[in-house]
């Protein structure tokens, strides 16, 4: 439906004597659908899911540098796979990202995930492809491959929050927690827009249906109306089944 609504919006320009025809075809309302509230990890499933990776290991230290990075940054798998070398800026640690559209923007890391990529940067090694992340032979990975590795950690992580094991942890579960954390911390929606990089407003509303805690501060605000008072006073014929069938 969008792509024919889209189609006849051109023609509308073109063919002039398919007007008529032409706005019936874009007064079609779209079919109504379900709106579900965003997935997201609670902070102790967070927590688990980054302590998942091993980090005696360089696999482990790579795979924790981008569990943190995926989350600090809200990253979409796209972005965090392509991320270079160049995007990061090791005197104020903070990274490049060219999302949707070819839309920069430039986002400070959080301590913890600024540690990880120093130590998964200090192991990497000279390898000729100039993204961060890469196997062990040097390339670089795939959102296939970050998925896989996501699905692994999640597995172990659930044996720690068996509330994890409920969930299907997806890269973009990880770019829907970072906005919840944003949020919960700020209680701005335009710095939550601003950090996923998205073009709107309205792409971000969503979250603010699926977090609670603006709703309890309403709560707390909200003086509601008073409610009756009595006393139940039951009939003696009530009294008297009841004791009859006691």
């Amino acid at each position: 439906m969008a792509a024919i609504k889209s189609f006849f919006r051109f023609l509308e320009y073109r063919q002039p004597a398919a007007l008529d025809q032409v706005r019936r075809v874009l007064a079609i309302p779209f079919k109504k659908t379900d709106t579900r509230l965003v997935p997201y990890l609670l902070r102790e499933e967070l927590q688990a899911l980054l302590d998942a990776p091993d980090p005696t290991t360089r696999d482990g230290i790579r795979d924790r540098a981008m569990l943190h990075m995926a989350v600090c940054a809200g990253l979409r798998v796209s972005e965090l796979t392509g991320l270079k070398i160049g995007d990061i800026d090791m005197s104020s640690m903070s990274i490049r990202v060219v999302g949707k559209g070819r839309r920069e923007r430039a986002l400070p890391l959080w301590k913890p995930a600024a540690t990880a990529l120093r130590a998964w940067l200090a192991i990497r090694g000279k390898v000729a492809t100039p993204e961060v992340f890469v196997s062990a032979r040097g390339e670089p990975l795939s959102r296939w491959g970050f998925a896989y590795l996501l699905k692994q950690h999640a597995a172990v992580a659930a044996r720690r929050q068996q509330g994890l094991a409920k969930k299907r942890v997806s890269p973009h579960v990880l770019r829907h927690t970072c906005a919840m954390i944003i949020l919960q911390a700020t209680q701005d929606i335009r710095k939550v827009s601003l950090w996923l990089g998205h073009a709107t407003l309205t792409t971000t509303e969503v979250y603010t249906r699926g977090d609670p805690t603006e709703k309890l501060e309403a709560m707390e605000e909200i003086v509601p109306p008073h409610l009756r008072r009595g006393t139940f006073q039951p009939t003696d014929k009530l009294i008297a089944l009841l004791k009859s069938t006691s």
